[in-house]
């Protein structure tokens, strides 16, 4: 910076500027709780149809997300500028301050262009004298320190005006459309993660000269920071595509075998380099589009280190190990998953179902990419990991039948099965795997359509139960339990969606000739001690929720609480029944052994089961004609109370009344048992919602329509089981 810009600047049209960024600012806070309130909140609760409930809505969110976007890239820059202008301003006043100080000392600084200066002592004697009279000499001395401190001070304002400077162009160049969700309260914060960034991609281009202090540094930056656009963009700049996947591989090669403190550092690395590698592929400026574009001509590329370690393999690791090996974390950008994905499922599938493990596996058995649990020799794992942290992306992977069966198939012949579940979760709730504080969303056509096929391949009577078995069961049942309600309508037949309550976009999609499936679906799942606890939970929450909502408010449902009360009984005994049956038909007997097996899978099942309340059905908001705003109100605003209170019991396993000393559901053995206790379940909601609202119904009565229609349905699921498929 030269020295007199620097001295006679004139702030005032940036002080302007940021004037009008501050109301922007404000504006744009207004927009986005406009937005969040009003446009996403009608929308969520419409009752969309057709190309709108797929096109408008996802639309409107996405419009919603930019409003919130534009606000928060609004306030950085304003932050930026404001704290630039503040330093520029203070370093002008000691820059002032400096040249008078020189003067006192008979100095006189000048610029001299482009950036230099020069401090020259006075040569007329007029301008030596002092007041004493005497003519003062000045020494070298006082002209390097007035320099250096002038030069303290150029340095200092130039810093701050070029890391501005940089910080707000990356901040920019980051969405080509849109606006960048990146926070920075001043430019000191957004100016060190940059510098922290090229830091590290210094650092990394050297991995053989990492010490253990160096990697702990590594590390602790890589936490701080994994999470900052502008940190994790000029990081994976530095590295360049080729660059990312080279440096895991020298870093994987040299902590081979890792033990101790140091596998902990290194699984540390891997789980933050992942995280960080993530935030950086939502970036779509050039330099990281060319980034995520060097990543896939990558992938059929054979990695080595450049190590002389005569134990690391001959076998290079392909480009796509590596990659996955690194996506294991964190959510990556959907469109770099869908490009990714798409040429690795191609690649998969080229191979068939029953040479995948070939294709991914045998060859490389000398190749350990990951510092945990697996090795990362299938591509497919760290894959569906990252599509299990990404909804929209895992959606748009399985939207294929083809692609999902393929996938489903494979389970049989790899270990990816219990990988591609989380991923098969996540895409038919549109919740990612983990998450245990989001609302979930309404169930799209497209995931609904997934979640049908996903129970067509379980329900094949040529092997399809055997996918349970494949690491799946568990999710199988987790995705049972989200879908409850399309599950519940499907079994009572048409007109049910009164009594049935549900935000679905497709509520009848299982109803007709889809009910074979759901039934085989759910008997299969059943073989899965996890699975199986799933589906109790889910219908416990569910028959809880509506018991709740229906008994609060009777303009839900157009007839007598009675009727109301039969068809929810009957819903819950026959889907449990139609577990009981299963299990007592002696399908599940390898899979649980005795009680102890289901037991301790019922009450691990029971912390997740937990957030369901709150994030699957507590966020139900129904079409106007079915209580929508009642129901918003009732089973998200009083926290979904029955609900939880069905949870807790199951989970203690609290003793049934007159019952012989069982608890509920501890018996895998007793059919009757079962059928005891998911009837006691069901009257005990009643109670809870009856007391909690107040409502004046006779106790005696409820409990006996409630248990003539559990009875009814238990009866009933038999003949579903029956009809579906054969039995012993």
């Amino acid at each position: 910076m030269d020295l007199d810009a620097l001295r006679h600047g004139n702030f005032s049209e940036l002080g302007e500027a940021i004037t009008d960024w501050e109301e922007m600012t404000k504006k744009l806070a207004t927009l986005k709780e406009d937005a969040q309130k009003n446009l996403k909140a009608k929308a969520d609760r419409a009752n969309w149809a057709g190309v709108n409930a797929k096109v408008s809505r996802e639309f409107i969110d996405k419009t919603a997300l930019e409003f919130a976007d534009a606000h928060t890239q609004a306030d950085s820059i304003t932050n930026i500028l404001k704290d630039t202008r503040g330093e520029l301003i203070g370093y002008r006043t000691q820059l002032i301050e400096a040249i008078a100080q020189g003067e006192k000392k008979n100095l006189t600084v000048a610029d001299t262009g482009h950036g230099t200066f020069a401090v020259m002592g006075n040569t007329r004697p007029d301008w030596n004298s002092d007041p004493s009279g005497k003519t003062g000499a000045t020494s070298q001395k006082d002209v390097d320190d007035v320099r250096d401190e002038i030069q303290r001070i150029l340095g200092k304002a130039t810093e701050s005006d070029t890391s501005a400077a940089k910080a707000l162009r990356l901040l920019v160049d980051q969405t080509k459309y849109g606006f960048s969700d990146s926070h920075y309260k001043d430019r000191d914060t957004a100016a060190d993660a940059v510098e922290a960034a090229e830091k590290l991609a210094k650092m990394a281009k050297h991995p053989d000269k990492m010490s253990a202090k160096d990697i702990a540094e590594f590390n602790r930056y890589l936490e701080k920071y994994h999470n900052d656009a502008l940190f994790s963009e000029r990081f994976a700049k530095g590295l360049g595509g080729k660059g990312t996947l080279q440096f895991w591989t020298d870093m994987v090669n040299a902590h081979a075998g890792a033990r101790g403190s140091e596998l902990e550092s290194m699984k540390e690395l891997q789980r933050n380099l992942s995280m960080t590698l993530a935030t950086a592929s939502f970036s779509d400026s050039d330099d990281m589009k060319a980034w995520k574009s060097d990543l896939l001509k990558e992938m059929n590329t054979s990695f080595r280190s450049e190590s002389k370690d005569p134990f690391q393999s001959p076998v290079g690791a392909l480009g796509s190990q590596v990659l996955s090996s690194l996506m294991r974390q964190g959510e990556f950008d959907t469109e770099f998953l869908d490009d990714y994905r798409t040429k690795l499922f191609k690649q998969d599938k080229g191979a068939g179902e029953s040479n995948t493990d070939a294709l991914w596996v045998k060859g490389y058995d000398h190749i350990d990419l990951i510092f945990g649990d697996g090795n990362g020799r299938d591509p497919l794992d760290g894959l569906f990991d990252a599509l299990s942290h990404n909804p929209e992306a895992a959606t748009h992977a399985f939207e294929s039948k083809s692609d999902l069966d393929h996938m489903l198939g494979t389970t049989r012949y790899t270990d990816r099965g219990e990988s591609l579940g989380h991923a098969l979760e996540s895409a038919v709730t549109g919740v990612t795997d983990g998450d245990t504080t989001s609302a979930a969303p309404p169930h799209s056509a497209a995931q609904v359509k997934i979640m049908s096929n996903i129970m067509q391949a379980v329900a094949d009577p040529k092997g399809g139960a055997d996918l349970v078995t494949k690491g799946l069961g568990e999710s199988f049942g987790d995705m049972a339990a989200a879908y409850m309600p399309e599950i519940s309508q499907a079994l009572s037949g048409p007109n049910s969606e009164p009594a049935f309550l549900t935000n679905s976009d497709v509520p009848d999609a299982f109803k007709g000739k889809h009910v074979p499936d759901v039934v085989r679906f759910l008997s299969a799942t059943s073989a899965d001690s996890a699975g199986r606890a799933g589906i109790i939970f889910g219908e416990s929450i569910y028959t809880g929720s509506l018991l709740e909502s229906h008994l609060s408010n009777p303009s839900l449902f157009h007839g007598s609480r009675e009727h109301v009360l039969q068809d929810i009984g009957r819903n819950a005994g026959i889907i449990e029944g139609i577990v009981g049956h299963s299990v007592a038909d002696g399908q599940v007997k390898d899979a649980i052994d005795g009680e102890t097996d289901y037991n301790s899978a019922l009450k691990d099942k029971g912390d997740a089961a937990k957030s369901w309340v709150s994030i699957a059905f507590s966020g139900l908001e129904l079409p106007a004609e079915y209580g929508g705003k009642i129901m918003g109100s009732v089973v998200g605003g009083t926290a979904g109370a029955v609900a939880n209170g069905a949870v807790d019991r199951l989970i203690e396993a609290q003793q049934m009344h007159g019952a012989r000393d069982q608890g509920l559901y501890t018996s895998a053995k007793d059919l009757y048992a079962m059928r005891d206790s998911v009837n006691q379940q069901t009257q005990w909601s009643a109670e809870d919602a009856l007391a909690r609202h107040h409502v004046n119904l006779p106790k005696d009565d409820t409990d006996d329509v409630i248990r003539n229609a559990v009875n009814q349905g238990w009866d009933a699921s038999s003949e579903y089981l029956s009809n579906t498929k054969e039995r012993p």
